[in-house]
């Protein structure tokens, strides 16, 4: 059975990438950005996000080392850009830019950024997806458990957002607007942290 699954490997890839890519943490995000949209519209974004979030990571369990390595781009890169990318939308749903009108953003770009990445496919999810791959060793169950793996986080994270909406009928427009201000400070403080860790991770390479 190991040959054709690594339930050790799916285990642990499901347990790191969950707690990186933290499906409840989404939540407080995903409502602030599509809250005042259609639950249709909010459905749609949240199957966009965990699509382009899902072709992000697989493309980099298949071929991210060789797509950093050509580019000469490393992880603390990816860090420094993911962070500085969460701060600029972290000002707006602080400022209330972003929050202003139901059409402040379109369902498609809400989807791609910042939902699907650097929020949901971000730098950490990359890494660690990089990392299992290389720890893979070419053995094809270790392969298929990665995938199980990667498929069964992103059906979490859908589960998440998709029935997130059941909070809106609780919390009306007057939480949607205080869960805007607490998504910016959240991200706010994840975009810092992601750039100080490219800063460490720069210092420590040189």
């Amino acid at each position: 059975m190991a040959q054709y699954f690594d339930v050790t490997l799916f285990m642990e890839a499901t347990i790191t990438l969950i707690v990186i890519m933290d499906p409840p943490g989404t939540v407080p995000v995903f409502l602030s950005l599509t809250g005042r949209k259609a639950p249709a519209a909010r459905a749609r974004a949240a199957r966009q996000a965990v699509l382009v979030s899902l072709l992000v990571i697989s493309l980099f369990a298949i071929a991210g080392q060789a797509i950093l390595s050509y580019l000469g781009i490393g992880i603390p890169a990816l860090q420094g850009a993911g962070g500085l990318l969460l701060l600029l939308i972290a000002l707006d749903l602080l400022t209330g830019k972003g929050t202003s009108s139901p059409e402040a953003a379109e369902d498609v770009n809400v989807a791609l950024v910042p939902l699907g990445t650097p929020l949901l496919a971000g730098p950490g999810a990359i890494a660690a997806t990089i990392v299992f791959v290389r720890g893979a060793e070419g053995h094809v169950g270790a392969y298929v458990a990665l995938g199980a793996s990667i498929v069964t986080v992103h059906l979490v994270l859908w589960a998440c957002m998709r029935f997130s909406g059941l909070l809106i009928k609780v919390i009306r427009e007057s939480g949607i607007t205080l869960l805007a201000k607490v998504a910016g400070l959240l991200l706010a403080a994840i975009a810092v942290q992601l750039v100080a860790d490219s800063v460490k991770g720069f210092i420590g390479g040189a």
